[in-house]
């Protein structure tokens, strides 16, 4: 049976998993609030955090090294999308590198995933925030809701039960088979394979085509004079 633990409110479903991870919770759990009053993405970004999105984060054991157990960011971005879609079925709904859904082309969900190695087993927070009733205005990459698509926000809970069977079905696939299979779902899914990126990692900026990803989740840029770019984090911009 799955362990749902429920908030009315919570500073963050990430940070009370990383609460439970250090008082010795070992997991598998999910811990969903209806309020965040201090919700966040990646590189410490606020996710704003209204009543009628969902806001969940599932903390799991893991026996593999840290650097492994970041490939499930994927696995965790196809389980979004695919309970996604589940109410929007003949929307445009692809995957941005590294861990964002977008739906028509702007983004409805995204995933922060964090680790805390113990030995030889990696405690696993995976955050995912999903855009369902509203969305944030004026951010730098346009941000959008499952409502404004379908004119109907779906019931966060309803989603929930969703989210949390694709997940059990794509992790259970990284367990048997490795990456692989969830690299080729996540390119298939991909949006801007083949196409200019725009990379930004810092301070610094590049440019090129978005050519695959390695076989660890790296995405691999072909620059301007036929050089390919390796690139483990950064911020992508779609230039066409």
């Amino acid at each position: 049976m799955t362990d749902i633990r429920r908030h009315a409110l919570l500073d963050s479903t990430n940070e009370e998993a990383r609460r439970l991870a250090l008082a010795g919770e070992h997991g598998p759990l999910w811990i969903v609030a209806a309020e965040q009053s201090s919700g966040r993405g990646r590189r410490g970004r606020e996710w704003v955090s209204k009543p009628g999105n969902l806001f969940v984060t599932h903390l799991c054991e893991v026996s593999a090294p840290p650097e492994a157990c970041a490939q499930l960011s994927f696995a965790a971005a196809l389980a979004a999308s695919d309970a996604i879609a589940c109410y929007a079925p003949n929307a445009d709904i692809n995957l941005k590198w590294p861990n964002d859904i977008l739906l028509e082309r702007r983004k409805v969900a995204g995933i922060l995933l964090e680790a805390a190695p113990n030995g030889a087993v990696v405690r696993l927070i995976v955050g995912i925030g999903i855009n369902l009733a509203h969305f944030p205005v004026d951010t730098e990459f346009p941000a959008i809701s499952l409502a404004s698509v379908t004119q109907h926000a779906p019931e966060p809970d309803a989603v929930l039960t969703r989210l949390v069977a694709a997940w059990d079905a794509w992790y259970e696939d990284w367990l048997r088979q490795g990456f692989a299979p969830i690299r080729a779902a996540w390119l298939a899914r991909a949006q801007g394979l083949g196409g200019n990126l725009k990379v930004r990692m810092g301070q610094s900026e590049t440019e090129g085509v978005f050519e695959n990803l390695d076989e660890d989740g790296a995405l691999l840029l072909r620059v301007q004079g036929g050089g390919r770019l390796r690139i483990t984090a950064g911020e992508v911009f779609f230039t066409h």
